[in-house]
């Protein structure tokens, strides 16, 4: 493997910038040899305008990693939320944490459907990685852990029920949801006022 690596390094090298460059002001060496200016201290001459061309030569640039802008990191989370829908459709849930579920996967699917709605979304990283976190951990954590915690409670029964755990978490998630989407409205209403105060001001001058 170490062999590879270093075998890929030299063809990286000679395919360079740097090395091209200087390949070519080494060639230029040769022809000033042939010509008899470099005389008896070509290989001299040749090597020294090899090093010069290597050393003028602009840097390889190393692509920066790419990172999916949040439009992107959208498309992906439509994917893993019809997941979800698939899953949840296996889970028996009570009816009153499955009413709240439905409630709360109306709304997600509210944000995530294609269109301007998601494209506002989008706009907003933080509201993006929210619906993100809820979508691939939260819910289905929430799900999954009622359903191991209703076998221990048929056990040891006491304490607050799984059921009830289950309400409390999804209320929690839908007040989330609901935050995310004051926070999109607000992020609209700016623009509009925004873009009023534009004209208004556009009027004046």
């Amino acid at each position: 493997m170490a062999t590879s690596r270093a075998g890929g390094r030299v063809l990286g090298y000679l395919e360079s910038k740097k090395n091209l460059a200087g390949s070519a002001c080494g060639v230029a060496g040769l022809g000033l040899t042939l010509a008899g200016v470099a005389g008896a201290y070509w290989p001299l001459v040749v090597a020294g305008l090899y090093g010069a061309g290597a050393l003028i030569a602009p840097p390889e640039r190393v692509a920066p990693p790419h990172h999916p802008d949040p439009a992107e990191q959208l498309g992906v989370v439509r994917e893993d939320f019809g997941r979800l829908r698939a899953y949840l459709a296996e889970v028996e849930l009570p009816a009153a944490a499955a009413g709240k579920l439905a409630e709360l996967l109306e709304f997600y699917e509210a944000l995530l459907d294609p269109g301007w709605v998601a494209e506002v979304l989008a706009a907003d990283p933080e509201s993006v990685h929210t619906v993100s976190r809820a979508v691939r951990q939260d819910v289905p954590e929430c799900v999954d852990t009622y359903n191991r915690t209703r076998w221990w409670a048929r056990l040891s029964p006491g304490g607050e029920s799984p059921e009830q755990q289950l309400e409390r978490q999804l209320a929690a998630l839908f007040e989330e949801a609901e935050r995310v989407t004051a926070t999109l409205r607000e992020a609209e209403a700016l623009r509009q006022q925004t873009h009023t105060t534009y004209l208004e001001d556009r009027g004046r001058s």
